[in-house]
């Protein structure tokens, strides 16, 4: 493939990076069926914030285009699917945006053509699941007349440090010569360089395991946390202590969600249990870390009610709903767990969150957000959720009423705040 036109199926936080750094080598294409999101990036901004209005509009300007019309991508010669593969309610794995997506590909590939997967999956599934997809709808041959790679995405949300350039990449191809091609159209755009691994299935493997690993740390810590509470000792403190030896890894605790840490493990352990073995470590770690939404609330009520405030009709401020600080995705996001736990208490309680879009957090939860700090100046308790950069420099006890309780789970207020002793 001498004169490569790459075509991004999928614009969220995963695509658009992607498909904006190729538009710098390539002649690129970005693809969604929603025609308001392709509207808005046309524009010149990115909702989701991982691209900067001036890189955007820049690439725009030197012919990087947008689309929701199938017929732009027909002449494309490279593809890549950065949908998202979700959990269902059950937490199963949801293929579905990976299905629509195979069928987009299917219906405009053409002899010669490569299609590589980004999104998350188990081993297996691009071309146990997705290329079955292109094949039947294509009417063409897998490895004879269409070929297919699979790169995981390793898109970090809201780290404008580690981007999409800087971070290493895994490339794999379902012919060796295939594999090639994938690895080195990655690395004439990726600085950080690449990984060739030697098959599509040790590639999902790994991309797989990255998360579940940080999962299972994070579940560690967070017992450790439940432990060290009970024993009245501060679970902050031990950890700096801990964390003078070379190798401790320096994990703390806190709510595990989003769209890869508390999504891909789930993956990993269906595919483990259809092929008949039951992922203890895995689920136990996923049980503890989806849990932990509950624990806050209910920790929270334990100190007021040490403290001799009434729960019943009080007011609470939770400072955060994003999943992860200073990064506008609300998708999967745990700080709903704390609200609904809390509302069992028939409390009152407020929303703060400078970085959430307050009509998305309606339409997915019910709940509404607000974007500026209330007038409110009593609160009975504040549980800070997310460690939004704007947090750091809020008085926090020019909020609350003087008898108080600061539920802090990410660790980012002053101690001698949160002891009285401020």
């Amino acid at each position: 493939m001498k004169d490569i036109k790459i075509c991004v199926i999928g614009l969220g936080y995963v695509g658009l990076p992607l498909a904006r750094l190729f538009s710098t080598k390539y002649p690129t294409v970005g693809f969604d069926m929603n025609q308001n999101r392709v509207e808005a990036l046309m524009a010149g901004h990115d909702a989701t914030l991982e691209v900067a209005d001036d890189l955007l509009q820049s690439a725009i300007a030197n012919g990087f285009v947008c689309t929701s019309n199938i017929d732009d991508i027909r002449d494309c010669n490279f593809y890549v699917v950065a949908v998202p593969t979700p959990v269902d309610e059950n937490n199963n794995p949801d293929l579905t945006p990976l299905y629509g997506a195979s069928t987009t590909v299917g219906k405009v590939i053409s002899k010669g053509d490569v299609v590589v997967y980004e999104s998350t999956v188990y081993p297996g599934v691009t071309e146990d699941e997705c290329i079955p997809v292109v094949e039947k709808v294509s009417g063409l041959k897998f490895n004879v007349d269409f070929y297919a790679g699979y790169s995981p995405e390793r898109i970090n949300p809201g780290d404008k440090l580690h981007t999409v350039e800087k971070i290493k990449k895994v490339t794999s191809g379902s012919t060796p010569e295939i594999g090639k091609l994938v690895n080195d159209i990655y690395s004439s755009v990726i600085t950080a360089g690449t990984h060739m691994a030697p098959s599509i299935k040790v590639a999902e493997a790994a991309k797989v395991i990255e998360n579940s690993q940080r999962d299972i740390n994070i579940a560690f810590v967070n017992e450790l946390s439940k432990i060290f509470t009970k024993m009245g000792i501060d679970t902050q403190d031990v950890l700096e202590a801990a964390s003078t030896k070379w190798n401790f890894l320096p994990f703390k605790p806190g709510l595990v969600g989003g769209h890869c840490i508390g999504v891909d493990p789930y993956y990993l352990a269906q595919c483990a249990q259809r092929h008949g073995y039951n992922p203890e470590i895995i689920l136990a770690g996923r049980r503890m870390n989806d849990g932990m939404g509950e624990y806050v609330a209910t920790q929270t009520v334990k100190l007021m009610l040490k403290k001799g405030i009434q729960v019943l009709n009080s007011e609470i401020l939770i400072m955060g709903f994003t999943f992860k600080e200073n990064c506008p995705d609300v998708r999967n996001t745990k700080v709903v767990d704390i609200v609904k736990a809390l509302k069992e208490y028939n409390v009152n309680i407020t929303i703060y969150d400078p970085w959430a879009n307050p009509a998305v957090a309606e339409h997915e939860y019910g709940l509404t957000i607000i974007n500026v700090l209330p007038e409110k100046r009593d609160f009975d308790a504040v549980v800070m959720a997310v460690a939004h950069k704007e947090f750091l420099s809020i008085d926090i006890k020019s909020l609350l009423k003087p008898k108080h309780v600061i539920y802090d789970v990410k660790a980012i207020c002053d101690r001698a705040i949160i002891d009285g002793r401020l």
